[in-house]
Order: structure tokens, then sequence, then C-alpha cells
């Protein structure tokens, strides 16, 4: 089978040696492997991916020990194995049709299993392609039982990643944390600038000459999760908002597809905050 292990843990001699000793002593061969030292957390991350006639339980039961003794925070995931997605998305719907095209042409290893909006808008787009829609509205004097049935419903479809394809809901942090690093957001702005609402009014305030946007995991700050693909376009004086906005939605598209595609891909690896992603 083949294998993408995950791990960080401090810096000492013998990491990598310790590592490509397991995969060998369990008939494995590395097919790609990349490392990082952050000299400011004193802390190594490694991803290395290899073949083994192991079945992935018996490899994580093997690497136990060695995770132990260097302290590791690790995972070992079977990439052969498609994800199960479910999209979250509110008004605008540039972001899930790019992503449900990109699913039906293979560049993107994964299953939705539906998409839930708080608005009806994108049912008949969401249901050519074959997936379920769900549609919970948001009454803003009765917010948090949408919240719960939200809960509920990701919950019954036990999704192993959650887009928000600019779902435009502050999500709670109790759902927040029942699925850590595994709820991608994109964000249209190139974040920390322009935080909160209507960036691009306040880019165009500004002057600015970029504008940007931002692939993140949701956590219970708003917009301060890990940061996973940022991108941005130059723009001047002759663009009036509308054309940032325009511009902004060609990048979020992009910038979202690319930083679920790592994501799939487990090339990302989060600590303090931010991230080291191998692409």
């Amino acid at each position: 089978m083949r294998a993408v292990l995950l791990l960080a843990c401090p810096d000492r001699p013998g990491l990598v040696a310790a590592v490509g000793e397991f995969v060998a002593d369990h008939g494995g061969n590395i097919v790609h492997a990349d490392q990082h030292v952050d000299p400011v957390h004193e802390l190594f991350v490694q991803r290395v991916e290899f073949d083994a006639p192991d079945d992935g339980a018996a490899l994580r039961d093997a690497f136990q020990p060695v995770a132990v003794e260097f302290g590791m925070q690790w995972q070992l995931h079977e990439p052969d194995r498609r994800a199960r997605a479910v999209i979250l998305v509110s008004r605008e719907g540039h972001c899930l049709a790019d992503l449900l095209g990109r699913v039906e042409l293979g560049e993107l290893p994964m299953d939705v299993a539906a998409v839930i909006s708080n608005h009806d808008l994108h049912a008949e787009l969401v249901q050519r392609s074959g997936i379920a829609f769900r549609h919970l509205p948001v009454d803003d004097a009765h917010r948090a039982l949408q919240e719960v049935e939200l809960g509920a419903v990701l919950d019954e479809l036990a999704p192993d990643v959650v887009v928000l394809a600019r779902y435009m809901r502050i999500l709670p942090a109790w759902l927040v944390e029942r699925h850590p690093q595994r709820i991608i957001n994109i964000h249209h702005s190139f974040l920390p600038a322009f935080a909160g609402a209507r960036p691009y009014h306040q880019a165009y305030e500004r002057g600015v000459k970029l504008i940007g946007a931002t692939a993140h995991y949701v956590t219970h700050e708003l917009d301060e999760g890990p940061i996973i693909v940022q991108d941005v376009t130059p723009v001047s004086h002759r663009d009036q908002v509308d054309d940032l906005v325009r511009r902004g939605r060609d990048l979020e598209r992009v910038v979202l597809a690319n930083a679920v595609r790592l994501h799939l891909e487990h090339r990302v690896i989060t600590y303090a905050n931010r991230t080291v992603v191998f692409d």
C-alpha cells in the first residue's frame, strides 16, 4: 500500500535515520521525502511517502514506539482512499461551481457527500452533479438553532474535510472543535490585511496596488487560522470595486482549490498557528 507519514517533533539528531529505518524494517520503499527545521520553534517537521506491504493499521501500531521515543506528533494516511467532503456555501457560488467541476474532472481526490447552504440559490447546480443539497436557513433571532442543526448534519455525514466555499456565517467554537484542522475557508483578502466584511471595498478605499485571497484552516478566532495558500493579482487606479470583486473571485477559485488539493494529498503540517506546506 502507499502511505504518507506526517510528523513534527523537537529537533534532534537521528530523526531522519529513525524514520528511514522504520520504513526499511517493514519492507517499505520511500518514494518521496521532504523535511524542514524551524529554528525559532526548534521543531523538525517531515513528510514521507512510501510503499509498504503492511496495511495502515499495522504500520500505525509499529510506528507508535518510534513516535514515543522522539516525542512526535504524527499522522499516517492512506492517499489511495478518497476523502469524504462536505461543502458549505452562501449566496456566492463561484467557488462551489469551481470545486464541483474539479471533482468531476478528477482534479480533486474527494467525494462530496453533500452541499449545505443557508440559501437555496444553488440547489439546481448541486443536484445536476448528483450531490445531495441541504438547505439550512438562518433566522438571526434563532441563530443557535441553525448551528445545532448544522452540527447534527455534519455528525451524520462524518466528513474528512469541510470546505467553506464562501460560507458567510461564523461557525461556533464548539463546532470548529469537532473538526480540528479539517475545516478550510477561503477569505477574499490577503490576510491579515482587510479582515472582516467587505474587504474589496476596504481595498478600493485604501487604493491598493495588489489584491489577494487566503485559504486557511478555521479556528475559533475569526480569520486567524493557519494559512495554507495565498495569492495576489495586481490592480490599478482604473479598477473600480466591481473590477476588484471580479478579479478577486478568480483568485478565490484557484487559491481554495489549491488549498483543498494540498490538504487531500496530506501535504500540510500545522503548528503554532502556522503551516509547513510540502508542495
